[in-house]
């Protein structure tokens, strides 16, 4: 087998998660603090919105992506005119694809986080002088960090194992944008199914121990 095909995609893999992670994050959790406090018409609506990555088929997101990031696109027009090129089938367009997919799972697991903090707590350093920052820095924060890094984790493995939008925005570059799903995807469509079977191994041991850590911050 070889070693140097194995341990591109599962390199490439790990990177974009980390990429994609921490913007999802970053987003997720401020949505999910605005909106576990949030009383306003059409909440419902919103978040709707919000979760609905995480019913529609990878395919419907990835068409959706292709059309907003395309270079017919303003912000495909945009990207070009900075950078010289298209986002489209770029390492970048993987990231963004895993952003959207994941974003739903971090920002529920974190919503639930910050709705289990007591407000009576958080009023009561209002009323002490403390401003909004601080009182997300040392009240709000600690007690919902168990959900606020069970989001984080979860994320990473929802980007980890997406396949279709990023199939269908990032193509299956080698070396570029193939990720362990587009590569395990290949190896079996061309019948080397040792390779295909060591990235499954590597999936399911990455998937694995994300879960086992997220199932361990979300129930101490």
């Amino acid at each position: 087998m070889d070693w140097n095909a194995f341990w591109e995609p599962v390199g490439l893999s790990v990177k974009i998660s980390i990429a994609a992670s921490v913007i999802v994050f970053l987003v997720a959790m401020a949505m999910a603090r605005w909106m576990a406090r949030a009383r306003f018409f059409g909440k419902s609506l919103v978040e709707t919105v919000l979760l609905l990555p995480l019913v529609l088929p990878p395919t419907v997101v990835g068409f959706i992506l292709l059309v907003l990031l395309g270079r017919r696109s303003w912000i495909g027009e945009a990207y070009e005119k900075l950078f010289g090129g298209t986002i489209i089938f770029t390492w970048g367009s993987a990231v963004a694809a895993a952003v959207i997919v994941a974003f739903p799972l971090a920002y529920r697991t974190m919503k639930a986080g910050f709705e289990n903090v007591d407000r009576e707590l958080e009023d009561s350093a209002r009323a002490l002088g403390a401003s909004e920052w601080q009182v997300f820095r040392y009240i709000t924060a600690p007690l919902a960090a168990r959900a606020l890094t069970a989001g984080y984790i979860l994320g990473f493995a929802r980007g980890l194992g997406e396949f279709g939008a990023t199939l269908m925005i990032a193509g299956n570059i080698p070396g570029k944008t193939q990720t362990i799903p587009t590569a395990i995807y290949i190896a079996v469509e061309g019948g080397d199914l040792r390779l295909a079977w060591a990235w499954v191994g590597a999936m399911i041991t990455l998937s694995f121990l994300m879960l086992l850590l997220a199932n361990r911050f979300a129930r101490e």
